[in-house]
């Protein structure tokens, strides 16, 4: 098991679940102070058995989350909110797609975006922000033309 500086370090002092940043002096019992989140690896949730709801991605070792965002996510799956500021249609929920790429590798399409200028945006906060949820995953993103829009697809080897 890691210390709570050691996973700081090597997240970059970021909440895995919000992506926002976590004061590494800030209590550990304050809602926005810094938690290890177990992962996959960890130990189950109360009244858990093992990897299912509420876990970290498959295959995640120990990841720097805010107190509330890890108490919250023991309580219902996780969710990773796309950016507030990004023009997406049908954004996939981007978890699921992360672990279905980890598994199997392949494409997803992963939302739909009105011009090229909102996909090529989406696509580079995309895979900057998967390279720091599932940091073992090699992920690019490409934009590809589809009935009047742009399709964002995600591909892992």
């Amino acid at each position: 098991m890691s210390t709570l500086d050691e996973v700081g370090e090597r997240d970059g002092w970021r909440c895995w679940l919000c992506d926002e940043p976590v004061d590494p002096d800030a209590s550990v019992n304050a809602d926005r102070g810094p938690s290890i989140d177990g992962g996959a690896g960890g130990k189950p949730s109360k009244g858990g058995k093992g990897r299912g709801r509420g876990r970290a991605p498959a295959g995640a070792a120990e990841r720097l989350a805010h107190r509330a965002c890890n108490t919250r996510k023991g309580a219902v799956a996780p969710v990773v909110p796309w950016r507030a500021d990004l023009f997406v249609v049908d954004p996939a929920p981007i978890i699921p797609a992360v672990e279905r790429l980890a598994r199997s590798g392949g494409r997803e399409v992963v939302a739909r975006c009105p011009s090229r200028g909102d996909a090529d945006e989406a696509a580079a906060w995309l895979v900057d922000r998967v390279s720091r949820l599932a940091p073992d995953l090699a992920v690019e993103a490409a934009v590809e033309p589809g009935g009047g829009q742009f399709l964002l697809v995600l591909r892992a080897p």
